[in-house]
Parts: C-alpha cells; sequence; structure tokens
C-alpha cells in the first residue's frame, strides 16, 4: 500500500513539474511572439496627404461612433479600461487624440493603415489586442475617413496602452490557441472596392465586418477568443435554429434590439455587446446589416 502511495506521490509531482514546465515554455513563446516583428509592405493613403473636406471628417466621425472604437478608447478618443477581471486580466486602450502624450502623435500615413488595416505597430510588432480583423476590409475612403476625425479631436489626457495577461493567457498566447490581429489577417488582400450605401446585403456584409471579432469569419458564434472566463460566448448569427437572428424577422425588432440592448420579451441581450457603438448605426446600416445576417446560410 505505501509502494502505491509513494508512486502516486511521485506520478503526481512528475505531471506538476511537467505542467510547470510547459507553463513556462508557453509564456516565454509568448514574450517572444508579442515582440515579433510583422514584416509588411504597407503603402499610405494619397487622401490622407490632402486636407480633408468637413463631409470627410464627418463620416469619420459616424465610423468612429459606430464601428465599436469607443468600446475601448472612448467617444472622446482617450482611452479607458475595457477589461478588469480582479485576476490578473487589464487591458486599457492607449489615447489616440492629437497631443504630445498620444499614441499617435508621431504617426506616418503608412502607420495608420499599418496599425487599423493590420494590427501592426509602426515598429513593426503586432498592436495584441487590436481588433483589426474588424477593420482590414474598411474601404480606402473610408480608412482615411476615420483617420481624418482622429486627427481633429481635441487632444486629451489619457494614459498608456495596459496589457496585463495571467500567465496561462500568455501560454495560450504562445502557443497560438490565442492569435492577435496580425495572425488573423490575409494581408496580401488589396483593399476593398466600395458597395453602394443602401437596404442591401452587399453593403450589409460589409457593415457586418465588424462583428467578426467576436462572431468569428463565418459569424457562428462561440467562445470570444482571449476573453475573461465568464464572459458569454458570441451568439450563432446564422440560419440555425434559436440562433441569435431567430427572435428577428422584421428590421423593425432588430433595429429596437441595436439601439435599446434588449430582447423583444424585454430581457438584456449579453453585457459584452458593444451597445455604445451599435445604437450609433443609422437606419440604412441597421437595414443592410439585417438583410444580410438574414441571408446567412446555417453554420454549426
Amino acid at each position: 500500500m505505501k509502494r502505491m502511495l509513494k508512486i502516486g506521490a511521485v506520478v503526481v509531482a512528475a505531471l506538476a513539474v511537467l505542467a510547470a514546465g510547459t507553463l513556462g515554455l508557453g509564456v516565454y513563446l509568448g514574450e517572444r511572439k508579442a515582440q515579433r516583428v510583422v514584416q509588411l509592405d504597407v503603402p499610405g493613403l494619397p487622401a490622407l496627404e490632402q486636407p480633408a473636406t468637413a463631409a470627410t471628417v464627418e463620416r469619420g466621425r459616424y465610423l468612429y461612433l459606430s464601428r465599436g472604437c469607443t468600446e475601448c478608447h472612448g467617444v472622446d478618443g482617450a482611452g479607458r479600461e475595457f477589461v478588469n477581471d480582479g485576476k490578473g486580466l487589464v487591458l486599457r486602450a492607449p489615447n489616440i487624440t492629437p497631443g504630445p502624450r498620444s499614441s499617435v502623435a508621431a504617426y506616418r500615413p503608412e502607420d495608420w493603415v499599418r496599425t487599423i488595416r493590420h494590427g501592426v505597430k509602426p515598429d513593426g510588432r503586432p498592436a495584441m489586442i487590436m481588433p483589426s480583423e474588424d477593420y482590414n476590409r474598411l474601404t480606402d475612403a473610408d480608412l482615411a475617413a476615420m483617420v481624418a476625425y482622429l486627427r481633429q479631436m481635441p487632444p486629451a489626457e489619457g494614459r498608456p496602452a495596459v496589457i496585463s495577461l495571467p500567465l496561462p493567457v500568455k501560454a495560450l498566447y504562445g502557443f497560438h490557441v490565442l492569435k492577435d490581429a496580425a495572425q488573423k489577417i490575409d494581408h496580401r488582400l488589396p483593399p476593398p472596392q466600395p458597395v453602394a450605401e443602401g437596404r442591401s446585403v452587399e453593403h450589409g456584409a460589409y457593415v457586418a465586418q465588424m462583428c467578426i471579432g467576436c462572431h468569428g469569419a463565418s459569424l457562428a458564434g462561440g467562445k470570444i477568443p482571449g476573453a475573461p472566463p465568464d464572459w458569454p460566448p458570441a451568439a450563432n448569427l446564422t440560419a440555425v435554429a434559436g440562433g441569435g437572428m431567430s427572435a428577428y424577422a422584421s428590421v423593425e425588432r432588430f433595429a429596437e434590439m441595436m439601439r435599446s440592448g434588449k430582447r423583444p420579451d424585454g430581457t438584456p441581450v449579453s453585457p459584452v455587446m458593444p451597445f455604445l457603438a451599435l445604437k450609433e448605426l443609422n437606419d440604412t446600416d441597421v437595414g443592410a446589416l439585417h438583410l444580410y445576417l438574414r441571408s446567412l446560410p446555417g453554420v454549426n
């Protein structure tokens, strides 16, 4: 009996050592991965070399408010702490307004493109938390408009970005279970061609790009990569029984949910949904998004 207990103790100790070693290796690989240089040949945008028109700035304002930027950077662009689980996971976005303490103070036109569209900082390192997969398919005109708006925002006091990850999360990142945006994006794709704005499936597909960071490229939902453990999974937005769109046959119900954050029965939708941004979507974008989501085939 004693012999069996000793063998069991040795096995447990060996497993503990193996687990610690695996964790340590993952953390090491994660730190290396975060410091890697992503090689990109990114041209600037000619539109960013010219003075912006009032219409361009207004379009940029609409995109900034409605495409999820405020959820992390705040309405004023000063940056905010948007995740703090009390267990070591703390995420704070940087100040992106003009000014000497801003993270974008020295940005050149190509740096804006590299960061927003590709998830890569000017020095080539990955912008780990920036959800550039949501913005990679912005047209050149919309990308330029968003930058034009950011450039003219009033300078705000803000603190530097904070990315504090618990050791297990660092290890998952190191083993590529969790990926940054620079890993998810096909950097070879050319910028998309503009689609006429209107209540169409094509325009809805363009608007829906803002959803893929949480709901996935197929919009089938599931566990949100890198999210705190207590966050609920993202809903399946495709045509599956009981999916997230099953209660929204009419655009009116869908629009009300987007503006209120509540389902037709009055219960709140997931609190991690970016309703600060979604409520800003105009009627054209909401209608197009509804058409597109309702057109998706079921994906389990």
